[in-house]
């Protein structure tokens, strides 16, 4: 059951006044604005899922670069220039990536999440299912399992991602328009 919209308020504005440090106070013009535009749009699913990834990376990468050099000498030159490659973009890219998505799900910041979400998509995802279903690369059974999982946190980070920046969007796109009319 919802609470009438004089009580949320009165109960917004003590818990605000008791529990927020005054020094980092919204401006009076924050204040004025409704109850409604107070709401915090970060995504908690999100949140996990990086935090997670974060602590999995390191070991997705030593496993990486482990069973790299235990099959380079057996691999096909191509292959060789296109693994190491990959192995180098994906660090800088997930270190990017995972950096945006904090930044933009927690300070609800459009362009950092958009960003974490187009790197998802087009870069990560792509790079990730070569390495899982290439079996011209030798996939070790190590190798299959740390991508399976890295591969599954970045489909939910892309899913998760699109919704959470739809609703950021939808509610910065609200705010405008009120803000046109003050």
């Amino acid at each position: 059951m919802d609470l009438p919209e004089t009580i949320r308020r009165r109960l917004e504005d003590l818990s605000r006044n008791v529990f927020v440090d005054q020094s980092q106070a919204p401006s009076k013009e924050r204040r004025t604005s409704s109850a409604h535009d107070r709401r915090v749009l970060s995504s908690l699913p999100l949140q996990m899922s990086l935090f997670f990834n974060m602590w999995f990376f390191p070991l997705w990468w030593i496993s990486e670069t482990v069973m790299l050099h235990l099959k380079y000498s057996a691999l096909p030159d191509y292959y060789k220039f296109i693994l190491v490659t990959v192995l180098i973009l994906m660090t800088g890219i997930e270190a990017i990536r995972l950096y945006l998505g904090y930044v933009g799900n927690m300070h609800e910041k459009v362009a950092e999440l958009a960003g974490f979400w187009l790197l998802s998509i087009l870069l990560q995802l792509p790079q990730i299912l070569f390495q899982l279903f290439n079996e011209g690369i030798l996939i070790q059974p190590l190798e299959r399992g740390v991508h399976i999982v890295l591969a599954l946190f970045i489909l939910t980070q892309a899913v998760v991602g699109f919704v959470a920046l739809r609703d950021l969007v939808r509610h910065t796109e609200s705010q405008f328009h009120l803000h046109q009319f003050d």
